[in-house]
């Protein structure tokens, strides 16, 4: 017999296209900082960055209680860092939510909301000077690899 309730996730991560930028002098990233500073949090963050999991598949892979594990999501979920994706079903019939890392990437800019504008600038600069030489470089490595047989 077929189970009703579904015991796995097929969620991913879709990320958006620009990154959220904090400044140091946000409270958003007070937040994040507050919320990554603990080896803990730090290690299920890093385990929702490689997969999706419900709060008791992280406990159970980092050998931690899922107190401690609810308590790191929560934190995480409160600082923007994960959200809540899916939901699945225990063996037991429970609901369980699936977590993932937040769907809008994220970067911390130690500068004031301030130097934003030149942080932009920066930016384009720097992707001005990469974009030539990274897409020859793609397609060098293309050509190689047909070249090979690969």
């Amino acid at each position: 017999m077929s189970k009703l309730l579904p015991t796995r996730t097929d969620a991913t991560v879709q990320r958006s296209g620009d990154p959220a930028v904090l400044c140091i002098d946000d409270e958003e990233t007070q937040a994040v900082f507050s919320a990554l500073s603990s080896e803990t949090a730090y290690e299920v963050f890093q385990l929702l960055n490689e997969e999706p999991a419900t709060p008791t598949a992280i406990a159970g892979r980092l050998e931690l209680s899922i107190q401690n594990v609810q308590y790191h999501l929560e934190n995480l979920q409160d600082a923007g860092l994960i959200e809540v994706a899916d939901t699945c079903y225990s063996e037991k019939g429970r609901e369980m939510d699936v977590f993932v890392v937040s769907t809008e990437p994220t970067l911390v800019f130690l500068g004031t909301d301030d130097d934003r504008a030149s942080l932009r600038r920066a930016f384009k600069a720097f992707s001005s000077l990469v974009g030539p030489p990274a897409i020859l470089l793609a397609i060098g490595e293309t050509l190689s690899r047909l070249l090979a047989g690969e």
